[in-house]
């Protein structure tokens, strides 16, 4: 657990930075030579809960906890070393301890945060749209839910969380100072090409998708989520795409004429042959790490849009076999938050 006897409200330190903000000037991070172009597998580790419903503290369950077993033990039959973002309840359950605590301390899988508010305590928020985006939350109380969150990931899996990611892609203009009195090293809240400003979230549309320093003399670094975009409209999208968020059936119409395509790294709603189409963009842009993502509860029937049914399920594994096939085919390594941070250069 980071040292806190300093104080409360070491907000200062870093209050000119916020992650939100697109940077004016993008400090990218340079890999050691020899790092190539490698790929990251972020999970957000969560309860499962109503996506349609209003948020609610207390209807979840950790139906698909167990589930993580069998991902896990697929992922190192490729050798790739997923990156669990845990949040409070998943961390807090015994059987995800039981399920991934020796996994994450022997280094096979690796853990980091994920702050969920509405079921993170303390508890004195009101539950509403726009307090389920941690950065939206008064500074000591996003501090405190996350700290809360850092001393359970330490005392339960044995091992400091370096990396974050914000419930919904929520982080603020606090959160920064924040992971940085936490010692937390690497920031994974930015999901480069989406906009959440319309419930109250982020605006990430117009963020970098390379790696970049938040504070190079902090040693604080974003590692953006990949998403690209595809298409012959392709170089105009930034301009094209946001105004389209009202209209997803010439957001459609657009994808297939291949005009333009929004295209994340994830198996939840992207096919394999998109998520190759993407792949071959993002390598071909030289970007030096891709970071795939998906939501852990889509590891079990019924909890997600994306699989209902263990005929998902089996397309879902099938995804991820198709794609690390590709990546290696591309000559393109799995990474880790360990192998990242020991590959960066600070000259």
């Amino acid at each position: 657990m980071p040292d806190v006897a300093n104080g409360r409200r070491g907000h200062g330190l870093l209050a000119d930075i916020d992650i939100t903000q697109v940077p004016g000037a993008p400090d990218f991070v340079k890999f050691r030579e020899g790092f190539g172009q490698k790929f990251l597998v972020t999970i957000d580790t969560e309860e499962e809960f109503d996506w349609g419903a209003p948020i609610d503290r207390e209807r979840h369950s950790l139906v698909s906890v167990p589930a993580l077993r069998q991902f896990q033990e697929f992922c190192e039959g490729f050798g790739v070393v997923p990156v669990y973002l845990m949040n409070y309840l998943v961390v807090n359950s015994p059987i995800a301890i039981k399920v991934l605590g020796d996994a994450v301390r022997e280094g096979r899988a690796e853990a980091g945060l994920h702050l969920h508010p509405w079921v993170n305590p303390p508890h004195t928020e009101e539950v509403c749209e726009a307090n389920s985006y941690p950065g939206n939350l008064p500074a000591d109380l996003e501090r405190d839910k996350l700290f809360g969150l850092h001393k359970a990931i330490e005392d339960n899996l044995g091992v400091p969380p370096v990396i974050y990611r914000a419930g919904r892609y929520g982080a603020g203009p606090n959160s920064a100072a924040i992971l940085r009195e936490a010692r937390v090293a690497i920031d994974t809240s930015v999901r480069s090409h989406f906009d959440y400003s319309q419930s109250g979230g982020p605006d990430y549309s117009d963020h970098p998708l390379r790696p970049y320093w938040l504070d190079r003399e902090c040693g604080l670094l974003e590692l953006p989520v990949t998403t690209v975009y595809w298409g012959m409209l392709r170089q105009l999208a930034g301009a094209i795409y946001p105004r389209l968020w009202r209209a997803p059936r010439l957001r459609g119409a657009l994808a297939r004429l291949g005009l333009l395509e929004r295209i994340p790294l994830t198996p939840e709603g992207i096919t394999p042959e998109e998520a190759i189409r993407g792949i071959d963009i993002a390598l071909d842009d030289g970007l030096p790490l891709l970071v795939f993502s998906f939501h852990s509860p889509s590891l079990a029937p019924g909890f997600t849009p994306y699989v209902r049914s263990e005929d998902d399920l089996d397309a879902f594994y099938d995804w991820w076999r198709q794609i690390f096939a590709y990546l290696q085919s591309r000559n393109v390594a799995p990474s880790s938050v360990r192998d990242v941070m020991a590959s960066v250069s600070l000259a």
